[in-house]
């Protein structure tokens, strides 16, 4: 039996460990990186493939007659064709959860940082300033104090729910707005959009890319924040109408924007947002700390041995055909 790892890193060289792959297949082959037209050539002879960007499509599948499961390095499945793969009787596997804590850590510390601008007095006085006299070129601000500031949520998945639990730490007041009809719980308020988006004071998206979700933060969305106020996103870029997100930034209705995710990654240099004001634009790496890299690097050859075990763990897209 053959394991193909299409991409066999995630951020850098080394950052997964696969060994334990070994133990599943008689061969395994690993590539950094692979571009489309490389795909079909590369798993042609495999029963087994491990991917987190490639495109397998009906083109791809159609020339590997022997693949039998594809493991994601990821929870999204949008980076290939589930109904393909069914079709085709190639078992998708998915991690969940396994960067819950990371990308809820990494919301926060994007707020910190627009609130206290950390990294901006730092280099300040790195470069000789002290408490006054900075120049402006430095962006420095007025510290924010989070305490009894409101938060409101649009998703309420597990992310979500930590988020809101590091928040509330913080001392936050916690609006929620989710699709899912939940029992209030102590300390959040589940409110409508319009609601939380009139008294939200800080705006963060953890909702799923979906028909409905695509564009939920536009002009007429915006309009109705406060104005000034902060909108983080750490789930898709395609949540968000980028051009309106600037002109609210250059118009002063929107304070700052935090995100982690951008509608066509990697960023092009052309992007509006990359230097817009008030922008705080991280390259997708919510997710990479070392230990959800460990989890997932784990999680995904759990899911192989259990495939192989004749057990669909995690799989997203039966039944198959």
């Amino acid at each position: 039996m053959k394991i193909v790892v299409l991409d066999s890193y995630c951020v850098r060289p080394d950052d997964l460990d696969w060994s334990m792959l070994h133990e599943l297949a008689d061969q395994v082959e690993y590539y950094p990186r692979t571009r489309y037209e490389e795909i079909a050539p590369r798993i042609a002879g495999a029963e087994f493939v491990v991917t987190n960007k490639c495109r397998i499509d009906e083109a791809v599948l159609a020339q590997c007659p022997n693949l039998r499961w594809v493991g994601l390095t990821a929870t999204g499945t949008d980076s290939l064709d589930l109904e393909a793969c069914r079709r085709h009787g190639v078992a998708v596997a998915n991690v969940p959860g396994y960067s819950t804590y990371s990308v809820a850590q990494h919301t926060l510390a994007l707020l910190l940082e627009i609130a206290n601008g950390t990294s901006r007095r730092a280099q300040s006085l790195r470069d000789g300033y002290w408490q006054t006299g900075v120049p402006d070129k430095y962006g420095i601000q007025p510290h924010i104090e989070l305490y009894d500031q409101t938060i409101g949520l649009i998703g309420f998945g597990a992310i979500g729910q930590a988020t809101a639990r590091i928040a509330q730490g913080f001392g936050m007041r916690v609006l929620v707005h989710t699709r899912t009809k939940r029992e209030n719980q102590p300390g959040l308020t589940f409110v409508s959009l319009e609601e939380l988006l009139q008294q939200s004071d800080v705006v963060s998206l953890h909702c799923p890319a979906t028909q409905e979700t695509k564009g939920i933060i536009n002009r007429e969305t915006l309009a109705k924040m406060k104005p000034g106020a902060i909108l983080l996103n750490t789930a898709r870029g395609s949540l968000v109408d980028e051009d309106a997100v600037v002109e609210a930034l250059k118009t002063g209705q929107l304070g700052w924007y935090g995100a982690d995710v951008l509608c066509h990654e990697p960023v092009e240099e052309s992007e509006p947002l990359r230097l817009a004001p008030h922008a705080l634009i991280t390259p997708h790496v919510a997710w990479a700390t070392t230990k959800a890299l460990e989890r997932l690097a784990k999680e995904v050859c759990e899911n192989l041995k259990a495939f192989q075990q004749g057990e669909m763990r995690n799989v997203v897209n039966l039944p198959l055909k």
